[in-house]
């Protein structure tokens, strides 16, 4: 029997539940203990695949081509694991499944409720990724916050868990201690709130994740142990931090994981393998010296209203700090926006201050042409240069704009009337976009890669076949292929299968490679991606 961990939010979103969840799991797992998580998210969306960025953040894809949240793509960082689509779940994909049910008549007649029907239906997802990874710890993530009225049902799925199961279920809440500056005191009020909220369903905490900018001191965590009926020792101060990757490290400063075993009433299985904190420590040496590398990332989804807004490319962000810190650099990167490179034009020059670009995914025509300028800039200044998904698709556009003649080429989701369509839908697709069949129908998931010898692929992979993730709907055309071929381009990867273009790159050029996948899913801070690492390499070297 699996023990169930219900990781819960304060007042507050956006504080670090998915970091903290991956980082209990990466310390349980360090313990000899195998660890599986599950995300749940709130949206009546079926899926994490038809949210704007910008909003919700990255859409994040596993192996079996789940588009799911972000947190999930944390929890694969950390736990240096593999998820699925059972790992992951919505109130869309919940209630479409009760009533699917229901229709075909799986309740045998029952008056089907929201409750427990709903809870029952989520516990049983819950139960049934922890039956597949064979988990002796499986973690729930509940997005947003405990006093959301669309958490409720994912609060009593617990509640009813911990009645069926109770040495078998605690609760960890991750809650926002603010320090107003006019104030300058560190305020527990809604944290105390936080906890009484989560009373008035049934539930106690076991552990309080106390997140602030500044550490917990003693009198605020006599106050929370005071008001919030916990036990001093089971508040566990947090503070912001340079690194993600330093949360594991920090909680074990106060055995964490310790106090979690002993509550679940098992035993610390094997000596703790170190090999994070020896992760942690490398990171905070690489930070404090002077090699460093400067990447842009030219992208489209960074700016909401007068804030910027990292999370749309996390997964990119990410692995490039794996990449470089594989490598001994610390990076440094900025956020450039494509649209600036459209209305002023002179501004591109400040890709030269960098040294490498990466244009990662995206989709619609927003900042397509600044987008393109850019690539036809780095391109000419040989400045090393990775494209990730639609960042291959615009760098074929822009090198047959250029180099082939093709006047006006483009990709028939930005121009349908293209005469020159060079990136173009399969026709499976086209059927999809027809009927309106949009929701999960892109080509989404692992594929077979065939790597080219004597390529920069090669060099980076090591071997001819590998496999890597997909999340997008257009292909390179293969009408254009010989002329494309013909003069510079070589396809350096491609799917036997469907006989499609999978990576890209010039020669005579320090570094310019694209790949229709997204390398950066796979990327772990433990096994830095082969081919984003051969990029930091690139960059690392005057160019």
């Amino acid at each position: 029997m699996p023990k169930y961990i219900f990781v819960a939010g304060g007042v507050m979103s956006g504080i670090g539940k998915g970091t903290t969840t991956a980082s209990i799991g990466r310390i349980l797992k360090d313990y000899g203990f195998r660890v599986t998580t599950v995300k749940i998210d709130p949206y009546v969306n079926v899926d994490a695949g038809t949210m704007n960025p910008i909003e919700h953040g990255e859409v994040f894809v596993t192996q079996d081509g789940c588009e799911c949240d972000q947190d999930v793509g944390n929890y694969e960082r950390f736990l240096d694991e593999n998820l699925s689509r059972d790992n992951y779940m919505t109130t869309g994909l919940v209630y479409q499944t009760v009533i699917t049910k229901e229709r075909n008549l799986g309740y045998a007649g029952k008056c089907v409720e929201v409750v427990p029907h709903i809870p029952d239906e989520i516990i049983r997802r819950i139960n049934l990724a922890a039956k597949k990874s064979k988990a002796d710890f499986i973690l729930i993530e509940i997005g947003g916050t405990v006093g959301e009225y669309q958490n409720l049902l994912f609060l009593e799925a617990g509640r009813m868990i911990k009645l069926r199961q109770p040495r078998d279920v605690l609760f960890v809440l991750v809650s926002y201690l603010p320090v107003p500056e006019i104030i300058g005191e560190m305020k527990t009020k809604p944290t105390q709130y936080a906890v009484r909220t989560l009373n008035s369903a049934g539930i106690q905490p076991d552990f309080i994740i106390a997140r602030s900018v500044l550490p917990l001191d003693e009198p605020r965590k006599r106050k929370i142990s005071i008001f919030c009926n916990m036990a001093p020792e089971n508040i566990i101060s947090a503070p912001d931090i340079k690194s993600i990757y330093e949360i594991p490290v920090n909680f074990e400063k106060e055995d964490l994981g310790k106090k979690i075993i002993k509550k679940a009433g098992l035993r610390i299985k094997k000596k703790k393998d170190n090999r994070w904190f020896n992760l942690v420590n490398k990171i905070q040496k690489i930070n404090q010296g002077k090699k460093k590398v400067k990447i842009g990332i030219v992208g489209k989804y960074f700016e909401t209203g007068n804030f910027v807004l990292s999370d749309s490319y996390i997964s990119v962000i990410e692995a490039i700090k794996h990449a470089a810190y594989g490598l001994d650099y610390k990076p440094e990167i900025s956020w450039l926006n494509a649209g600036r490179y459209q209305t002023r034009p002179a501004s591109i020059k400040e890709l030269l201050k960098f040294d490498g670009i990466i244009v990662p995914g995206g989709f619609g025509s927003r900042a397509t042409e600044g987008k393109i300028k850019a690539i036809n800039f780095v391109r000419k200044n040989k400045i090393p240069f990775l494209g990730l998904c639609f960042g291959l698709q615009l760098a074929v556009v822009e090198f047959a704009r250029n180099v082939c003649g093709l006047k006006n080429a483009d990709s028939t989701e930005i121009n349908p009337k293209t005469k020159y369509p060079v990136i173009d839908l399969m026709p499976e697709q086209l059927v999809n976009l027809r009927e309106k069949r949009l929701g999960g129908s892109m080509r989404l998931g692992v594929y077979h890669c065939k790597i080219k010898k004597g390529t920069i692929a090669s060099k980076a992979y090591v071997k001819e076949n590998v496999f890597e993730r997909h999340r997008h709907r257009y292909e390179v055309n293969n009408q254009f292929r010989p002329l494309l071929e013909k003069k510079g381009i070589t396809i350096s990867g491609f799917n036997p299968e469907r006989n499609l273009v999978e990576i890209i790159e010039l020669k005579n050029h320090p570094f310019f490679v694209a790949t229709q996948f997204h390398p950066e899913f796979q990327s772990r801070p433990l096994h830095p991606h082969p081919l984003i690492q051969n990029f930091i390499k690139a960059a690392t070297k005057k160019f």
